[in-house]
């Protein structure tokens, strides 16, 4: 394999991937020749995780190639005889992909984006939990009207690996040191402290200035998460579009990883007929925005959105209609 590409960044996530599977090979000497072509239809440095699909797609693709021996290092080191089952290959397979943006592109991203590439299921959301690495499919309720996704890209690009992800990486790290210490000692991490701790570290000044709001981010997003999934399963769009508008409220306020072409793009929404919410999408600093709205509206809406962007921006944005479905699979040509 060739060093980190600084000029054809794309590169790196293919290369780090291969990397991942080199182990799986029978000995040392062993090597790999590909000749690959790529194709996708996800915009780049949008937000809407090209980097992880791109990742378990060149998983997958290996996977095929190596057959039997796929895993093959991960069922030796966990002692496993057999072969595993669909649900561990998919866990393991965005491990790899997470291990190989960590290391090889110096990315410290979390492992939400290769898991759902690697794990998503069709009609169906995932609830998933990053330290146990168990997921659970959650179900959108059938109702009329029917409810639909519309993504709209801002065309603001946004490169994951030189923006602010790392900072926010070290300022949570922070305040949850700071919450062990002064609140509660078992918070092992954000997702351990609840909303009390967070008012308690308030009140006592124990957080203060920007940790406070990145850990209040956290937090309170957690939560939103969960409510939302029980939402969803209840058919209880309002409720779902109320967590939708107060995630970017947080993320605009207290992550403080919105611009404000993404924030013109939700407001336009948010306050358009038919739609329950709206909110920023991905890593920030641009990319796309998500609307949760009735299908019925959904043509009128991204026409709008259109005319009044580049009225008041004069770029143009880009909207398409999306729901959930499979992760990456091999497809017979």
């Amino acid at each position: 394999l060739l060093p980190s590409d600084s000029e054809n960044k794309w590169a790196n996530y293919v290369q780090g991937v291969i990397l991942q599977y080199l182990p799986d090979l029978a000995n040392e000497e062993e090597t790999l020749q590909l000749d690959v072509a790529i194709a996708g239809d996800v915009p780049l440095g949008s937000g809407l995780s090209s980097s992880a699909s791109l990742e378990v797609a060149t998983a997958v693709f290996l996977e095929s190639i190596l057959s039997d021996r796929g895993f093959s290092s991960y069922r030796t080191k966990a002692g496993k005889k057999s072969g595993l089952g669909d649900k561990e290959r998919k866990i393991e397979r965005a491990l790899r992909c997470q291990r190989a943006e960590n290391t090889f592109c110096g990315v410290p991203c979390g492992v939400m984006d290769q898991f759902v590439s690697s794990a998503g299921c069709h009609d169906k959301v995932l609830l998933i939990d990053c330290r146990s690495l168990d997921f659970r499919e959650v179900s959108m309720a059938v109702s009329s009207p029917k409810p639909v996704l519309v993504i709209t890209n801002s065309n603001v690009k946004h490169d994951l690996g030189g923006s602010e992800y790392p900072v926010r990486v070290k300022q949570c790290k922070e305040a949850t040191e700071i919450l062990q210490s002064k609140i509660n000692s078992g918070i092992v991490s954000l997702r351990d402290a609840t909303v009390r701790d967070i008012e308690e570290a308030t009140t006592s000044g124990a957080l203060k200035g920007v940790l406070l709001q990145r850990a209040r981010h956290v937090v309170s997003e957690n939560q939103r998460t969960e409510d939302t999934a029980d939402a969803l399963e209840k058919g209880d769009w309002a409720l779902v579009g109320k967590l939708m508008n107060l995630s970017h409220e947080s993320m605009r306020n207290d992550y403080e990883v919105s611009c404000k072409e993404i924030d013109f793009l939700v407001d336009l929404a948010q306050k358009f007929e038919g739609v329950y919410g709206s909110r920023l999408t991905g890593g920030g600093f641009g990319g796309c925005t998500v609307t949760l709205v009735d299908e019925g509206s959904a043509e009128k809406l991204q026409n709008h959105l259109k005319e009044a962007y580049e009225k008041h921006t004069g770029m143009t944005c880009n909207c398409f209609v999306t729901s959930p479905a499979n992760g990456a699979c091999l497809i017979t040509l």
